[in-house]
Parts: structure tokens; sequence; C-alpha cells
């Protein structure tokens, strides 16, 4: 008895840490059919589910045609943050670029993913 106690407690525990942490609302945006050289935004929302405040550490994208821009304000628990990443839509053809946000005191970026196609 004694045993499935300890486990229902460490099953619990391990819970409770995995839903810790910073939440987003979404993780990725398709923009559609864009036009060359148009300067398209898209605003990401997350939300801090952990009891430290959420810091945004950096924000890197794959490539110079993508920007992400953020506050490195902390976001205490329960409360909303946003990061704004645009793309600026170089050549035409399909194009999927993803930008890592590491937040401070997590060990891995989470992953935002913005997607579509550039036409003339």
């Amino acid at each position: 008895m004694k045993y499935i106690l300890t486990l229902s407690f460490s099953l619990a525990a391990l819970f409770c840490a995995a839903q810790s942490g910073v939440k987003f609302d979404k993780a990725s945006h398709n923009f559609g059919k864009i036009s060359k050289g148009v300067n398209k935004s898209v605003i990401f929302t997350y939300t801090n589910a952990d009891a430290r405040p959420a810091v945004i550490e950096f924000a890197n994208a794959e490539c110079g045609c993508t920007q992400p821009e953020y506050d490195q304000k902390p976001i205490l628990k329960g409360q909303k943050g946003t990061i704004k990443i645009t793309y600026t839509a170089p050549a035409v053809g399909a194009f999927r670029k993803k930008v890592n946000v590491k937040f401070a005191g997590q060990k891995l970026p989470a992953e935002l993913t913005i997607e579509g196609e550039v036409i003339k």
C-alpha cells in the first residue's frame, strides 16, 4: 500500500511539473497567399503557468526575412505575454520559417512556425 501511495504521489508530481511553464495559444500560423515584398506580421500569445516569472531571453529566426519582436519584461503566473513575428516575403514560392523562443529557466526553447505562399 505504501508503494502505491508513493507511486501515486510521484506520478502526480510529474504530471504537475509537465503542466508548468509557458503555454502558447498556438505554435504556428499560416499567412496563406501574400504578395512578394509585403511585410506580414502575426502575434503569438503565451500564458505563464509557472510560479516563476516568464522572461524571454532571446528569439532566433532561421533567416533574415523573419524578424521576432518581444518585450523582456517579466510575465507573472497567470498573465499573458506576446511575441510579434514579421515576414518580409522576399521570394516567390512556398515558405515555412521557424523561430525559437528561449525563456529564462527553461532548458529547451519553444518553437513557433510561420508559413504560406509568396505570389507575384
